[in-house]
């Protein structure tokens, strides 16, 4: 053990909710789909779940493009979306299959959950996602979940399934997430290029600095690099949730991890945590529109965490309905948080800069005299307190 994280297997012995997140890397291979780290992985989630019933896996699994790039014969990993989409939908049933079948041996039965950015920016199928993940574990049914490649587009896609994993682990308030890739971990440098890189074992917060140390290029098979998972681990963080990135084809590493071994890079949360709705605002994958705000709007909201008032909004930007999230910027372009507008976007531009008494004379009605209420926003200056600093190295 590290001096840095002296109690790993007490620390992983208290988790209870478990995501883990599979990348191509790790489950493919020269011939496509490899089926036996398939069943290596399952076997370890089998015996992870027989140490203790109340522990609730749910798997978000890579794959889908690259088996279907393998079973349609095509001779690299397209980039075009519809390309990406027709052989996903190809590859999906591949690799469900194989899911199925590495569980089967231990009786336990998956389900498949297709999931896009889309799906987690709406709260109420924000709210449908998360009763359906909870039902399946309440049956016992582990999830495998994957971004629903065959309709995402540019606009609505998570970016990679490292991201799509954070957003799970908040959306079923996870204690961890295991995001198992195809390096040892976080090196201060990218080991490929550099023989003396030196792998980074624990990191409680995550500044330029460390985002510096990551390598944004991803594998041939994949389409998340180091940064991808850092950004991921950077929500984690923001939730109050550990994420740990791990060798995935090193032998038995789940079990080796739970058992305490000091092996992968470990990011460890302050424990402040965001609950409920404001974990679905900091993690939102894009907003749906920005109000700037002037100096003492901004500062109101920052510094004493009250509502957004018509008066303080001068500019709207995006088309938006009622409900919807939306960043609030200053003027100088910073982000000062995101939250849930009470009007709809041609609304906000007629009361903004106006009193809360001329709102009914404006536009008919008077939903409430917030635009935002502060129970529906979440600062940013919290979000990033939670993820800005030092690497312990």
């Amino acid at each position: 053990m590290t001096q840095e994280f002296p109690d790993r297997r007490e620390f992983f012995h208290r988790c209870r909710r478990l995501v883990i997140k599979v990348g191509s890397a790790v489950l493919t291979g020269p011939k496509g789909l490899d089926r036996v780290m398939v069943h290596r992985l399952s076997d370890q989630i089998a015996e992870l779940r027989g140490r203790n019933g109340d522990v609730r896996v749910s798997v978000v699994s890579s794959g889908a493009v690259a088996c279907g790039v393998r079973k349609i014969g095509l001779s690299e990993r397209p980039r075009a979306i519809p390309q990406k989409q027709a052989a996903a939908a190809v590859g999906q049933s591949v690799l469900m299959e194989a899911w199925e079948a590495a569980f089967d041996k231990y009786d336990l039965m998956v389900a498949q959950v297709l999931l896009t950015g889309e799906d987690l920016a709406h709260r109420h199928r924000y709210l449908n996602a998360r009763n359906t993940l909870e039902t399946l574990m309440d049956w016992g049914i582990l999830p495998v979940i994957n971004e629903n490649d065959t309709v995402a587009v540019e606009e609505i896609k998570f970016g990679d399934n490292d991201q799509l994993s954070a957003m799970i682990a908040g959306l079923i308030g996870a204690d961890l997430v295991v995001c198992l890739t195809d390096t040892d971990g976080l090196y201060d440098c990218d080991p490929r290029t550099n023989p003396q890189a030196r792998l980074i074992p624990v990191v409680r917060r995550v500044d330029s600095k460390l985002l510096a140390c990551a390598a944004p290029e991803p594998g041939s098979v994949g389409t998340g690099g180091m940064l991808s998972k850092i950004a991921a681990a950077r929500k984690c963080l923001s939730s109050g949730i550990p994420m740990v990135i791990a060798p995935g084809k090193e032998r038995d590493i789940l079990l080796r991890l739970f058992d305490g071994e000091p092996l992968g890079t470990v990011f460890l949360p302050r424990q402040r945590v965001y609950q409920g709705r404001k974990i679905w605002l900091a993690n939102l994958p894009k907003p749906a529109g920005d109000l700037v705000l002037d100096g003492g709007a901004a500062m109101a909201l920052r510094r004493s965490g009250r509502s957004l008032l018509p008066i303080g909004i001068r500019e709207v930007r995006g088309a938006f309905g009622v409900g919807a999230a939306v960043r609030c910027l200053d003027e100088d372009g910073n982000v000062i948080g995101i939250g849930l507008s009470n009007y709809k976007s041609s609304e906000v531009e007629q009361i903004m800069g106006h009193h809360t008494e001329e709102i009914e004379d404006l536009i008919g009605y008077k939903h409430s005299d917030e635009v935002i209420h502060r129970n529906n926003f979440a600062l940013m200056d919290e979000i990033m307190e939670e993820s800005e600093g030092e690497p312990d190295a």
